[in-house]
């Protein structure tokens, strides 16, 4: 098993020692598993459980004090599922695996979702909210009217963007995965690049990519499937990820990253202040 696994693209974290700690762990529990879905899931997980990304537990608050988690999840033989505006569901890659290995859909959303995912075994009605975030929510005098207050109140708020991710490659099979929290005080319901497919997450049978960053830019490029294609095209992982960030900011100028795995190895490129990663081979 080969895994690769990011923690967002964003500013410089504040304690990226102990971060990068949660990150080798998650690599390394991913790393134990015998499939690439497997330990994609397993190491998301790992990231999804730790207030330290933006993603299940910790995640960006909406502007309704919400935090509201997104996953997807993609194989090589072209397998999805994914899930978006969910509330209270930590693991939000489990529910993006439950869509794509027990419906016939590739996307559910919102209270449907959080209802699958309960059916099927995946923790629901869990606290996202930490203290400090509920704290910070507060103390930004949020709006109590409607979706027009909402705009206005986040027009100078809106921002803050991490995601999580993973890829693995193990006897000629890859799986993708990312999960977030969103961006910070984005407007109530908003769901970014992370669940669409090609944009926050892409398998082939080339290799399999995780994006992170500006979503809304993110979308407009399809970030992931820029990767992949890459990889098609004979790209090695490092040249694959260097080149797809290359070109996301020559088209948007915002700032992004994105982790590849293919047959290869792994590569890791961004444009922003940081993005930590980790890798582990089994």
């Amino acid at each position: 098993m080969r895994i690769i696994v990011h923690g967002g693209a964003g500013g410089t974290p504040d304690e990226p020692e102990p971060r990068q700690a949660v990150l080798d762990e998650a690599a390394a529990a991913g790393a134990a598993e015998e499939t690439p879905v497997d330990a994609v899931e397993a190491a998301v997980n790992a990231l999804e459980a730790s207030d330290r990304f933006n993603a299940g537990y910790g995640g960006a608050v909406q502007s309704d004090g919400a935090v509201r988690t997104d996953a997807g999840l993609m194989t090589s033989d072209r397998e999805t599922g994914a899930v978006a505006s969910m509330d209270g569901v930590q693991e939000a890659v489990s529910a993006a695996r439950v869509v794509m290995e027990e419906t016939p859909h590739v996307f559910v959303a919102g209270e449907h979702a959080v209802d699958l995912a309960d059916e099927f075994g995946v923790g629901t009605g869990v606290d996202l909210l930490t203290p400090e975030k509920r704290e910070e929510y507060e103390d930004e005098a949020p709006p109590t009217a409607g979706p027009k207050a909402h705009l206005e109140w986040l027009e100078e708020r809106f921002g803050g963007h991490d995601t999580v991710g993973a890829v693995a490659f193990h006897e000629g099979e890859f799986a993708a995965a990312t999960s977030t929290g969103g961006r910070s005080w984005a407007l109530a319901g908003r769901v970014g690049d992370v669940p669409q497919v090609g944009s926050g997450f892409y398998c082939t049978p080339a290799g399999g990519a995780s994006a992170t960053g500006a979503g809304e830019d993110i979308a407009k490029v399809t970030l992931s499937q820029r990767a992949v294609d890459k990889l098609e095209n004979g790209a090695d992982a490092q040249s694959a990820a260097d080149d797809a960030i290359a070109e996301f900011d020559e088209l948007t100028g915002s700032s992004a990253g994105v982790i590849v795995c293919g047959e290869d190895g792994t590569g890791a490129a961004f444009n922003s202040e940081g993005m930590q990663t980790s890798t582990a081979t089994r």
